[in-house]
């Protein structure tokens, strides 16, 4: 979906629409504490981005129209589309609040009959919605996913197998799913900066300089990708984590962004109707050390009060100002839905 929390906000208040409009926290004039969800594009003409600081957006664009979220209202949008998109797949596989991977192989016979389809698909959510989203067909997910943003707002994008080398190498690596701010700054001192040089690159020294990682950078370098769009069955865990536009030692401002996740969370849980046991954090440093800790807790329950004093202390040790963190993420596991809770109360 194309910049999806402001979009949809367009839709429901029409005057927002050619006017920057950035949702997250309140920012305060400046010193407000929370980052970006979402901006729309007018916004994103003064810098503005996700996960972007609230207070740095502010000094980029003073005068945009500033909301909070209401991650109901987005989660109950996303419902109808992913219903609507649905029922074109052969295999469905939805990646957060406003993103799918849809297998239509036996569908169609060809990109031909994959544009139709495409097409076809991209006019039920205008009208049903009143929204625009934007598509790539590719051989793989990779492809695909690479190809949807290529064309944004309201594109489509199609990249023939043969055609898939060329269309990727001339594109910043950064454009590969996983390759992040830091590993982009590594390539590049590597002389890496394109995905055509990344293919060009000896997949030993890539496997030297990042392990495993270095193998599946090669392999998307190259187009390929052989993970299968997966449907999901039963929810094992709900969670949401957040990329930091600078890392940072803030400790005031981390605590802020983890009670913001953890009300993202809570809407899920209250969502999908379940009671949870068990609460992790993740947190990774500036240099990609990665933690996580959880704790499983002598009761059931569906409270945010739960949620939100668990992270805390979940993430206190983690918080040493000596070192600057890029990463925050919480996840809920170990279910009960609370139609069953119920009953057991």
């Amino acid at each position: 979906m194309d910049h999806f929390y402001t979009a949809v906000e367009e839709r429901l208040r029409p005057e927002l629409k050619g006017k920057p409009v950035i949702v997250g926290a309140d920012p305060k004039e400046g010193r407000g504490r929370g980052v970006v969800s979402t901006s729309n594009y007018e916004a994103r003409k003064f810098g503005v981005r996700s996960g972007m600081p609230i207070s740095r957006a502010w000094k980029l664009c003073p005068h945009g129209i500033y909301l909070p979220i209401d991650m109901e209202l987005y989660e109950r949008i996303s419902n109808e589309i992913m219903n609507i998109l649905h029922k074109y797949a052969c295999k469905f596989e939805q990646w957060g609040i406003d993103e799918a991977f849809l297998d239509i192989t036996s569908r169609v016979k060809d990109y031909a009959e994959a544009e139709t389809l495409a097409l076809k698909l991209k006019k039920e959510i205008l009208q049903r919605e009143e929204l625009t989203c934007s598509i790539g067909i590719g051989s793989n997910k990779t492809v695909a996913k690479i190809a949807s943003d290529i064309q944004k707002p309201n594109g489509l994008t199609i990249v023939q197998e043969d055609e898939t080398e060329d269309f990727l190498a001339p594109l910043p690596v950064r454009k590969l799913p996983w390759v992040g701010r830091k590993t982009e700054q590594v390539l590049e001192k590597m002389g890496i900066r394109t995905i055509g040089d990344l293919a060009n690159c000896d997949a030993a020294v890539l496997s030297e300089k990042f392990g495993v990682a270095g193998a599946q950078l090669f392999s998307m370098a190259h187009g390929l990708d052989k993970s299968e769009v997966e449907e999901k069955g039963e929810v094992k865990s709900i969670g949401r984590d957040v990329t930091f536009q600078e890392d940072t030692a803030d400790t005031v401002f981390i605590l802020e962004t983890l009670d913001d996740l953890a009300e993202d969370v809570y809407h899920e849980i209250l969502r999908q109707r379940l009671c949870f046991k068990t609460v992790t954090i993740r947190v990774r440093y500036e240099n990609f050390e990665t933690h996580t800790h959880g704790k499983t807790l002598p009761f059931i329950t569906d409270r945010l009060r739960d949620l939100t004093k668990t992270v805390g202390g979940l993430i206190r040790p983690y918080l040493d100002l000596d070192r600057k963190i890029r990463l925050v993420g919480i996840r809920v596991s170990n279910f009960v839905s609370d139609i069953k809770q119920k009953k057991l109360v």
